[in-house]
């Protein structure tokens, strides 16, 4: 792992897989130039335009008076992670408690829970209130698990959970239900893979959701331009340099140069292609996703009333069913299988190419739904089991935490990556927290309800990737 880590950080390619979600790309933003030159200069600077970015920028537009914002893309405007992920928002929170208890307290343990909880709540709030169509579908999970011992932990984590809060606390609020109520209520079957028998052993039920991250980040993006926003597509930032007595930063790209008050890092898995610091410890890791059209026997077309994953020892796949009313609706989207292709993934890692396919994890992938559905699945569809593939790249750090905050000993650059493969519950209340320190709001309400252990700093730069946690 160390090997991949120390891989160069590339910046995005500039023909990637097409997304279900960007096919097709947004008519009006996808390569928008605000402008038709580059500006050169602005008091803020922000480098990427996935949900991140978009709600770095949403928030610091909600001053009266915020200065100048400029935006960087490399390729299309919400063409990286979030236009590539599979829509799914759902924290799973009881699946890091233990561990997050054990190493860093149950205070922040509770901290974390309820964060991602709260941040599903409000970009579902933001989406209904701004009416930006994103096919949201808020609706129950259920994690299907495959493997003794985590269901044995999944009861330990919950009981912990419910002991450390309150009663009736929405963050600690789920359901068991035993292999035949999984069957019955949600149509998932013990199954073969590679010759072995995959047992279930019970199903984790509570609040998720789902929606296209790409309409929500364009919709988001699209009120920011409303605001003054200046979105530069196929611009990509190749530098950033410090500027002397005058402060700021000189921001290089392709088509020239902004000098800039503040820059902000969106950037996510490819951040180390700008910040050095980065490299080793914001590692990049594709990640691949299959749109299955449903199979002939699957109830109610596909579109089912929850959303899924699939646990087993060391890994899992998520699904996200298209719900009714959406384009493709009962479409099946499935992703993860990492831990299926050699080594457990690791050549996955280190990887910035999202314009290829690990044909493994492809192979895999086709397989899940009549694997995990049964008879409950049938014949394929007539136009053929797979709509599309396509892949991402996400970000992790040695510890687990996004980094968020001010870069130590570099005044103004500020930066928000590093999400795990799990943005959709975290970069929202994350974007937040960036602007509230960089308002100079970060006070003890900031400090009540943003974790600590998520806040960048030189200790956690020190730290050696060793793996996904």
């Amino acid at each position: 792992m160390n090997e991949r880590a120390r891989i160069p950080v590339t910046l995005p390619v500039k023909t990637p897989t097409q997304s279900h979600w960007q096919d097709p790309p947004d008519p009006e933003i996808a390569d928008l130039r605000t402008t038709p030159d580059l500006p050169t200069h602005a008091d803020t600077v922000i480098i990427g335009s996935g949900i991140t970015g978009a709600a770095i920028a949403w928030n610091l537009l909600q001053a009266s008076s915020p200065g100048s914002i400029v935006m960087l893309e490399a390729r299309q405007a919400c063409s990286g992670a979030t236009g590539r992920n599979g829509g799914h928002t759902k924290a799973a929170s009881y699946r890091s408690f233990l561990h997050h208890a054990f190493h860093h307290g149950t205070p922040t343990a509770v901290q974390i829970a309820r964060l991602e909880l709260s941040n599903i709540l409000a970009v579902h709030a933001f989406a209904r209130e701004h009416a930006i169509p994103c096919d949201l579908n808020a609706c129950n999970t259920i994690d299907v698990i495959f493997d003794e011992a985590q269901w044995t932990q999944a009861h330990e984590a919950v009981a912990a959970m419910r002991m450390a809060m309150p009663e009736g606390d929405p963050a600690a609020e789920y359901e068991f239900y035993d292999a035949a109520e999984v069957n019955e209520r949600f149509y998932v079957h013990d199954g073969e893979y590679a010759g072995r028998e995959e047992k279930v052993y019970g199903g984790v039920g509570y609040f998720a959701g789902s929606l296209s991250a790409y309409a929500f980040g364009v919709g988001v993006l699209k009120l920011c331009l409303g605001k003054g926003l200046n979105l530069q597509t196929h611009t990509a930032a190749v530098g950033l340099e410090r500027r002397g007595e005058e402060g700021g930063w000189v921001v290089k790209t392709e088509r020239g140069e902004i000098v800039a008050k503040r820059v902000v890092l969106a950037t996510n898995g490819y951040s180390a292609a700008l910040v050095k610091e980065f490299q080793g410890l914001c590692v990049p890791m594709r990640g691949q996703i299959t749109a299955h059209r449903p199979g002939m026997a699957v109830p109610m077309g596909g579109c089912l009333p929850t959303t899924y994953s699939f646990i087993y020892k060391k890994g899992y796949e998520y699904m996200v069913p298209r719900p009714a009313g959406s384009r493709f609706a009962g479409d099946i989207v499935m992703g993860g299988g990492l831990v299926r292709a050699p080594e457990d993934g690791l050549y996955e890692f280190g990887t910035t190419d999202d314009a290829t396919l690990n044909e493994g994890i492809s192979e895999y992938l086709k397989e899940t739904t009549p694997r995990y559905f049964g008879p409950d699945w049938g014949e394929d569809h007539l136009d053929g089991r797979v709509r599309k593939e396509w892949t991402g790249i996400m970000g992790f750090s040695p510890d687990g935490f996004p980094f968020v905050g001010e870069m130590p000993s570099q005044k103004d650059l500020w930066v928000s990556c590093a999400f795990q493969g799990h943005g959709m519950v975290l970069c929202w209340k994350s974007a937040s927290a960036l602007v509230e320190m960089m308002e100079g709001r970060d006070d003890e309400e900031l400090a009540a309800g943003f974790p600590s252990v998520f806040r960048v700093s030189e200790e956690r730069l020190a730290k050696t990737f060793e793996g996904r946690l």
